[in-house]
């Protein structure tokens, strides 16, 4: 009850957004959807201290300490469905573990792409992943947060937090309007980790497959998972040295020269 105030600010953002519904537009072949997540969220960022100050930093503090109980409901639910269509999840196993390694995919065109912009080591932590809870801590574990590092995968975490569900729920839409991919490969490609990511774009395949609806959100929820379970290790045995290495490579294209750190090394 300490937090009376939170919790009846999340009541009217629910109520406003549920009461807007959701939006549908036509785009070429698809449609674009528009879910009451992105306007909960939009509305929210109105609330900070940078512009209607409705909510100060401790109420942030707050509730961001409040999402991983909320996310336990939310996967709580997931894991219903997950139960009834576990067949046909076993049935493309293979094709769900191995959809993971695509997250590593992002790491060729993130670092390259953030030191051509002028960022350094702060690349490694933004591009290494996707940057949610877990890449966090492992981040500040192998570099710790004070590090150029710890900025890069905070940055990143930020602004997924702000942008990542909006984006997700976008994208996924676009995705399958224009590309020749199955639903089921967009639901399992959905889970990268992220829940709130996860669920937004899953909603707007949803609304695109009425159909498929059941099994799309067991597909991005069983993947959601195992990037839950492997993304860490994935992180740090594979990632990190990749992008420890393409870092080297794309700074000498740029400053003709190694880094600092690996230049007095000899590396």
């Amino acid at each position: 009850m300490k937090n009376w105030k939170l919790h009846g600010i999340v009541l009217i953002l629910v109520i406003i957004s549920e009461l807007i519904g959701t939006f549908k537009f036509k785009c070429g072949p698809g449609t674009i959807v528009l879910l009451p997540m992105l306007y909960a969220l939009i509305i929210g960022i109105f609330l900070t201290p940078k512009f209607l100050k409705v909510v100060n930093q401790k109420d942030m503090s707050n509730a961001g300490s409040l999402i991983t109980i909320t996310l336990m409901l939310l996967m709580a639910r997931y894991g219903t469905l997950i139960g009834p269509s576990l067949p046909k999840i076993i049935k493309v196993g293979p094709a769900l573990i191995f959809q993971e390694l695509g997250n590593i995919g992002t790491i060729f065109l993130g670092i390259p792409l953030a030191v051509m912009l002028g960022l350094k080591r702060e690349s490694i932590g933004a591009a290494h992943s996707i940057a949610r809870e877990p890449n966090v801590a492992l981040i500040s574990d192998v570099y710790g947060m004070d590090g150029a590092e710890g900025q890069g995968v905070m940055g990143v975490y930020i602004c997924g937090t702000v942008f990542g569900t909006i984006f997700f729920g976008v994208i996924a839409s676009f995705c399958a309007a224009y590309l020749p991919l199955h639903p089921y490969s967009l639901a399992m490609a959905s889970g990268v980790g992220s829940a709130s990511m996860m669920t937004a774009s899953v909603g707007s395949l949803s609304t695109m497959f009425p159909q498929m609806k059941d099994t799309l959100a067991a597909f991005g929820a069983a993947s959601n998972m195992l990037s839950g379970l492997d993304g860490l290790y994935m992180s740090l045995w594979i990632a990190l040295p990749i992008s420890e290495w393409l870092y080297r490579k794309t700074y000498k294209i740029k400053y003709g020269t190694l880094p600092t750190i690996e230049a007095k090394e000899g590396k």
